[in-house]
């Protein structure tokens, strides 16, 4: 349930109708706009009568809401959220381009990249130091030393860093030294893990699930929120179908279904959807001109040698020519960088 208060409502007047509401046992959620201030009624609100509101004199109306996420729901939120990522804004025009190797695998390699990144544009570091693979055999990252070198080539190039986190044994740490912590598609409803990132103070890059539909991936989101942490981002790298060319399919039209159902930003992963090297252009691309908040893009200085996931990542010279695609497009569709 969402009541909507009338233009210029004073401070007594919604801290009179959140009195009324919690006295009927709910839960409440201001949002205050530039127009007007909206509080969103957390609970169960069957057994409510909506009336009992209405016939307040600072009450305009009040709305029920169908989806069962209420904090995510951009009818408690008309506004899109702009979440801060040590000094970098993502989301209400603001565009993340978060640029590196799949897997971190020494200082030099990142630095390397690093630097020739953010020569190009991008204005986040990403790297695995823990990597969730299929197979056991496969290089499994360098764990807390490759966090360490993440967090020394941040110290050199002054990039924010976003890096995985796999399990809450290291939740404290990371709360400690990355800027934006990335939950991966496996984990995408690990409810528990979900739970402790809502006691964190980091933004959540929350990655979609393997075959997860929309509203299970914005209630995997309302998890972080409900548990007190609002700075999420929404990340599509595509969903498992029965197409097998690709690594995975690539659902775009995620971009406008999201706008339209959360006000939380969305960003594109191009390289893991399709697998291809030769794919993250046309993706990225068609991904900002469809409204995407921004990219998360695999670079690699060595690809034929990369430990991980090499096909799937573009040289730093290819890396720089879609960077300038990139701009023009995002000035066509109203953003920056």
């Amino acid at each position: 349930m969402i009541i909507v208060l009338k233009p210029r409502t004073t401070e007594e007047n919604v801290s009179r109708v959140v009195h009324l509401i919690e006295n009927k046992g709910l839960d409440t959620h201001i949002v205050r706009g530039s127009e007007m201030t909206i509080i969103g009624c957390i609970g169960d609100t069957t057994a409510v009568d909506p009336k009992l509101f209405e016939v307040d004199s600072s009450v305009d109306k009040v709305m029920h809401v169908q989806e069962p996420y209420k904090l995510a729901n951009r009818a408690f939120h008309p506004e899109n959220s702009v979440i801060d990522v040590s000094g970098v804004k993502v989301g209400g025009g603001h565009m993340a381009m978060i640029a590196g190797p799949c897997s971190v695998e020494s200082y030099e390699q990142v630095l390397e990249i690093a630097r020739a990144a953010k020569a190009s544009g991008a204005n986040m570091l990403r790297g695995g130091a823990f990597k969730p693979r299929s197979s056991p055999y496969s290089f499994q990252g360098l764990g807390l030393e490759g966090l360490d070198i993440l967090c020394a080539v941040k110290d050199e190039v002054g990039l924010p860093i976003v890096t995985e986190l796999m399990s809450d044994k290291y939740l404290d740490i990371f709360s400690e030294k990355v800027d934006l912590i990335q939950i991966g598609a496996r984990n995408m409803q690990n409810f528990d893990l979900l739970k402790q990132l809502g006691q964190v103070k980091r933004p959540i890059l929350l990655k979609r699930g393997l075959n997860a539909t929309y509203e299970e991936w914005i209630m995997a989101a309302e998890y972080v929120m409900a548990a007190g942490n609002e700075n999420v981002i929404l990340c599509e790298r595509g969903i498992r179908t029965f197409e097998a060319f690709t690594r995975n399919t690539l659902d775009l039209q995620s971009i406008p279904v999201l706008n339209r159902k959360t006000h939380l930003p969305v960003v594109i992963d191009p390289s893991h959807a399709g697998g291809k090297w030769w794919l993250v252009e046309p993706m990225a691309k068609a991904a900002i001109a469809a409204g995407a908040d921004g990219l998360i893009i695999e670079v690699h200085n060595n690809p034929e040698c990369a430990l991980c996931d090499g096909a799937q990542s573009l040289k730093p010279a290819k890396f720089d020519t879609l960077m300038r695609q990139i701009t023009q497009i995002a000035q066509v569709v109203g953003k920056t960088l």
